[in-house]
């Protein structure tokens, strides 16, 4: 991280003339591959300003801040994404700002050739005194320092001082007295102003923290290991009274899915944990007075509970949140119940309404409102003024252009079960009939598409495309029985979705069956590989991004790694492996294909791209691969998004 206002103003410079040549691009594809511009907003503890990150040109990410009162934003130091990137930043003090950069270093002559890694600094409002907040390196270290940690409790913002997890790495001891064997994550006090820290917690091998938002460590997950520190599924769970510094065992050896911390509340003196109810993930809350007393907080009947929403900056849980055909939230605080629900009334056309960030004392509010055709906006509310002003758009290129409506529907598989999906009509049309048409499944496979805005699908719809997005059997969120084994030990069931979904497009009249085609990212883009492994004449052309294509390719990129027993587990071994691999079937292939993928590919390793790429040249097919150098999985560049959707689109629509 740079601090040179020199080096900002060129990089602010070249923010401009980029968004020139980007101008020249085909429209549509320069708009809709413009990333957010808005990134994980936060207040200040004074609510007087909010700092956020942006794109830069190129893989450069900008921390922003704004003035709450005036509007005015600027841009106070950045990342070049060389390999380090800005992913989060928050307020440790109203002057004093902590953010995180990950990045991902390359390493040809290692037997791991990528290695993620993360540093986190403190840097004052106005870009100045940097400092790193992470464990200094000794050059008697027995080797480099991955990650350094993360804050966990962000305190009252008083003083500058946060809870903050970091990574202790041992040190040579020969011939010394002084040197540290402590190995792991402790927990320590840290003042973002000088480094200065605190012991609070003394380092342990593969652990998590939970605070309680007051500067207290209330819960700690312990996992387990086997032989040459390959982490397990299970996960022992200790906790502390608010009068006792004793750790005690809340539960002891817990499946992953069967136990899942979502935070510590102090006013509760309690922690909330997703846990299995009726085959879903259901909310619980669990004393931590001692009686470790069990209750049930909300549950649905038809889908897991995702997770808790929070407010201010000592994270106080205020509602739960779940989706079933649409996002929704149960409040459990009737005041911020009170404040959706008038906030939704005043803006019906952005009903996705949600409580970003908060001031110390909750009495500014940073508020997010979004729709399945609005990309977002973010207003602050006053609450002793009890006004309201809009502060920043999520995506200004996309400001008053006309979007696709998206519709939940269901389709009946082969098997007959329904199948839940969204389907968006390019804008204005209400009766499709005989469009070009795309299936488009989701990433993971352990996620879920849900309604909302999505720039991918948008941009399809835009351009013409009717596009259906199918929660296929191995996504998550519908419980136990509908995950199955995952999308990859029951991808036979996961794609035989997918296909589905096209027929059901083309026996419903909306699609032309001689222009359907499938668009995939990540498991997404296996997934529409491995549907033209199974029915090779539905589609007509294939574009996978980052792509699974061999599944014991992917097992073996996490050799090295200490989640690789866990991965070999994941996908499992067997004839599903052989079959299920697209690589090893091109000769099957009858539509085109076309791949992108980044060469810095944490997620997916870009050799299984050109391995799909040479099997299907082999065989005699049509396939080209277009590689990204120096991008990820998520590709975080305008320009190579711009370019990709344009590449996707004529590709499509030629076929």
């Amino acid at each position: 991280m740079s601090i040179s206002r020199r080096a900002i103003a060129a990089l602010c410079l070249s923010l401009t003339v980029t968004a020139a040549t980007a101008a020249d691009a085909p429209p549509f594809s320069a708009a809709f591959g413009e990333q957010e511009r808005v990134i994980h907003p936060e207040l200040s503890p004074d609510g007087k300003h909010v700092v956020y990150i942006g794109p830069g040109p190129g893989v450069a990410t900008i921390v922003h801040v704004v003035d709450v009162a005036t509007g005015q934003s600027r841009p106070i130091t950045y990342a070049d994404g060389k390999p380090l990137r800005l992913v989060h930043c928050g307020w440790a003090a109203n002057d004093r700002i902590v953010c995180t950069q990950f990045g991902i270093a390359r390493d040809p002559t290692a037997s791991v050739k990528l290695l993620p890694y993360s540093r986190v600094l403190a840097i004052d409002v106005d870009g100045k005194n940097v400092v790193p907040l992470g464990r200094r390196a000794r050059g008697d270290a027995l080797y480099g320092r991955q990650f350094d940690g993360e804050i966990i409790d962000w305190r009252s913002g008083e003083d500058g001082r946060l809870l903050m997890t970091r990574y202790y790495v041992p040190e040579v001891t020969t011939g010394k007295h002084t040197a540290s064997s402590a190995e792991g994550y402790g927990v320590d006090l840290v003042d973002s102003r000088t480094s200065r820290a605190t012991s609070v917690e003394s380092p342990r091998p593969d652990v998590r923290y939970w605070a309680d938002g007051r500067g207290t460590v209330r819960l700690m997950g312990r996992r387990e290991t086997e032989a040459g520190g390959q982490l397990t599924s299970r996960t022992t769970y200790l906790y502390r009274t608010l009068d006792d510094k004793r750790w005690r065992v809340l539960v002891a050896a817990v499946e992953s899915d069967d136990f899942q911390p979502v935070g510590v509340d102090t006013g509760a003196d309690a922690a909330y944990v997703l846990k299995p109810l009726d085959g879903r993930a259901a909310l619980y809350r669990i004393s931590l007075d001692g009686t470790a007393k069990t209750e049930l907080v909300f549950s649905h009947p038809e889908v897991d509970v995702e997770g808790v929403v929070t407010i201010g900056r000592q994270g106080r849980i205020i509602g739960a949140s779940y989706a079933t055909d649409k996002p929704h939230v149960e409040y459990f605080d009737p005041t911020y119940k009170a404040l959706a629900a008038a906030f939704s009334r005043a803006v019906p056309h952005l009903p996705l309404v949600s409580f970003a960030s908060a001031d110390a004392e909750e009495k500014v509010l940073l508020i997010s409102a979004s729709s399945d055709d609005d990309p977002g906006h973010y207003y602050v509310y006053d609450k002793t003024a009890r006004s309201v002003a809009e502060l920043m758009l999520v995506r200004p290129p996309l400001r008053g252009a006309k979007l696709a409506k998206v519709r939940p529907v269901q389709y009946a598989a082969s098997d007959g079960t329904r199948v839940p999906a969204y389907l968006t009509l390019p804008p204005g049309v209400e009766s499709a009939k005989d469009l070009p048409a795309i299936v488009m499944p989701h990433g993971g496979p352990a996620a879920r598409d849900t309604w909302g805005f999505d720039w991918l699908a948008q941009y399809f719809a835009v351009r013409g495309f009717a596009v259906l997005q199918p929660n296929f059997r191995g996504s998550a969120g519908y419980g136990s029985d509908w995950f199955v084994r995952n999308g990859f030990r029951s991808w036979p069931l996961a794609v035989g979705d997918v296909l589905d979904g096209g027929r059901w497009l083309v026996s419903e009249g909306i699609a032309d069956p001689k222009r359907l085609g499938i668009v995939g990212w990540s498991y997404g883009g296996y997934a529409a590989l491995q549907a033209n492994v199974v029915d090779p004449t539905l589609f007509k052309a294939v574009v996978a991004i980052a792509p699974v294509t061999d599944l014991d390719m992917l097992k073996n990129e996490s050799r090295g790694f200490t989640n690789q027993r866990l991965t070999f587990a994941f996908v499992g071994s067997g004839l599903h492996v052989e079959e299920g691999s697209p690589a090893r079937h091109a000769e099957r292939f009858t539509a085109p294909v076309l791949m992108f993928h980044g060469d810095m590919d944490l997620n997916v390793d870009i050799a299984e791209s050109r391995a799909m790429d040479k099997a299907l040249k082999a065989a005699g097919k049509s396939s080209e691969l277009v590689t990204f150098a120096g991008l990820d999985h998520q590709l975080y560049d305008d320009a190579a998004r711009a370019d990709m959707l344009e590449r996707a689109y004529q590709f499509l629509a030629t076929r």
